[in-house]
């Protein structure tokens, strides 16, 4: 039997989606200690999350994607991450369709910019937007991930309850493909 490998990683998001998979609470034991002798499955391994210290994520079964894609290293990452995983799930509505953060493609990136770090109220009058190195750069347009990458499953909600992703997981590893409708299916 084998162990499946999950990861979590969180983009461009309001961890909404984050709070939503830690709501799953014992039922996150549930899923370590998950077996399966049709599939076999024995255990799932959580490897990296943005709850855990870990710097780079290793290639793993089961990639859950928060957030969309507002920069280049996100960018980056996303194609990579996409490469490591067998199956990648995008949570969330923002992974799935932009929602919020997608509010910014209507205003120029030069407008953004300037809002964020000149005109707020608590910056000094006067001051002017610099370039910095340790920031990536943003992208003329944020996206959500299925723009940039393959997404093999799509979990709705804004965020989606923890039953969903609970329900979403089980079936992956009884090896189906989750089947969204009813109390699984909200757009809140």
């Amino acid at each position: 039997m084998s162990k499946v490998k999950l990861a979590t990683v969180w983009l461009c998001g309001c961890s909404g989606c984050h709070m939503s998979f830690l709501d799953l609470d014992e039922k996150i034991l549930e899923l370590i200690e998950y077996e399966d002798r049709f599939t076999d499955v024995n255990h799932v391994e959580l490897v990296a999350s943005p709850v855990m210290d870990v710097k780079d994520v290793p290639e793993c079964d089961v990639l859950i994607v928060e957030g969309g894609v507002a920069n280049d290293e996100q960018e980056r990452l996303i194609s990579e991450l996409r490469n490591r995983c067998k199956c990648l799930i995008s949570l969330g509505d923002c992974a799935g369709f932009g929602t919020v953060p997608m509010l910014r493609n209507l205003f120029t990136l030069n407008d953004v910019l300037k809002r964020a770090y000149e005109d707020t109220e608590s910056t000094e009058v006067g001051a002017v937007m610099g370039e910095s190195k340790e920031l990536p750069k943003l992208r003329d347009k944020f996206v959500p991930i299925r723009e940039l990458v393959k997404v093999d499953v799509h979990v709705p909600g804004c965020p989606p309850s923890a039953d969903t992703i609970y329900y979403v997981l089980k079936e992956l590893l009884a090896g189906r493909i989750p089947k969204l409708e009813g109390q699984f299916l909200r757009y809140d």
